[in-house]
């Protein structure tokens, strides 16, 4: 019987993250459901996916609105079929000081990143549940654990995410459910979004070097629909903010305080009056693609992910390695222990029987 493809949602798709997932489900033969504002970007996501001889739905929808997402899973199922994969990954944010920020900011960047994870998570549900499977991923962040200066909103909406995909992921194993439930922790990647992102900061917005290319968060999310991980961490620097955050948080407070007000601006003023994406999509009429304009400074590989993707091996690998070493070390100290016994100790007396003397 042969395989038929998967139906795989994304939400945010059409730059990005978004849009360098739904490239490699789509190499993968995956049909897929591509959910975001702009329409430009859609349609361009939209060719480059069927270039690949797969099936794709175009869905112009705003997450943050629960009624539009539940329409978006039902035209998906009504047309492609069962939903296999739901990617919750469209987002929004502001970099700006929190007082400079406005109540108003802070629900919107809310409403896209956390309840849109939440709007697009039970709408999967809705359907997964009853036919006890599928894959639900959350693309979380460094950020999701570690909060940084200058982008409070954000910080506050990726914690929430966690917190909200725990307390479902213990319910689903309340209930036996395979439906799989996994979180997918990213670093600063070179996307569109610093183009756009609405900004009071004095320069040019720019993520936290290092920076990494979107298709390494593309590999991670489809891998992670394949090989099930509570959560997955993407690149060193996610290793090291989140474990370090556990460890020592008032340290990366003072040094976030010194380094990432600095690390997040680059050269040349900020443009005033340029467009943002906070409340309408800045990509209706222009394709801005998968890369922002970091190419130049961003990583296209990361160990740490390849480590991360063959743990079993590299764990089997390194178990092997130490029992020889250990092998080794003990069937040397025998032989030496051997030699030891069997040579005589230099200047020890040698005991010699006395012989009677004749006619003693």
């Amino acid at each position: 019987m042969e395989k038929r493809s998967r139906v795989v949602a994304i939400t945010g798709a059409s730059a990005g993250v978004g849009r360098a997932t739904a490239l490699e489900f789509a190499r993968r033969g995956d049909d897929l459901a591509l959910i975001a504002r702009g329409r430009a970007g859609l349609e361009a996501a939209r060719r480059e996916v069927e270039s690949y001889g797969v099936r794709a739905l175009v869905l112009e929808c705003d997450v943050a609105d629960h009624h539009a997402v539940e329409t978006a899973a039902e035209r998906i199922e009504a047309t492609l079929g069962e939903i296999d994969v739901w990617v919750n990954n469209a987002m929004a944010s502001v970099f700006s000081p929190v007082e400079l920020m406005r109540p108003e900011e802070f629900e919107r960047v809310t409403r896209v990143t956390y309840l849109g994870t939440v709007h697009g998570t039970m709408a999967a549900l809705k359907r997964m549940r009853p036919r006890n499977r599928g894959v639900i991923i959350q693309v979380g962040s460094a950020l999701a654990y570690r909060s940084i200066p200058l982008q409070s909103a954000y910080c506050a909406a990726k914690h929430a995410i966690v917190g909200f995909t725990d307390s479902l992921r213990s319910e689903l194993i309340h209930q036996e459910s395979d439906v799989k439930l996994t979180a997918v922790h990213l670093p600063a990647l070179n996307t569109p979004q610093f183009g756009w992102v609405r900004s009071r900061l004095p320069r040019k917005p720019q993520p936290v070097p290092p920076i990494y290319q979107p298709e390494i968060a593309a590999e991670a999310i489809e891998w992670a629909s394949r090989n099930w991980r509570r959560e997955l961490y993407v690149g060193l620097p996610t290793y090291k903010a989140i474990l370090g955050h556990k460890v020592l948080p008032g340290y990366l407070d003072h040094l976030l305080a010194r380094r990432a007000w600095e690390g997040q601006q680059h050269d040349g003023l900020a443009e005033p009056d340029r467009p943002d994406n906070l409340v309408r999509a800045v990509d209706e009429k222009r394709d801005y693609g998968a890369h922002g304009t970091f190419d130049s400074r961003s990583r296209e590989a990361s160990p740490t992910l390849w480590l991360s993707k063959n743990r079993g091996t590299v764990g089997l690998a390194l178990a092997g390695a130490f029992l020889a070493t250990a092998a080794a070390a003990l069937a040397g100290g025998n032989r030496r222990e051997l030699s030891r016994r069997a040579t005589p100790v230099r200047g020890a007396a040698t005991y010699r029987p006395r012989v009677p003397e004749a006619g003693g």
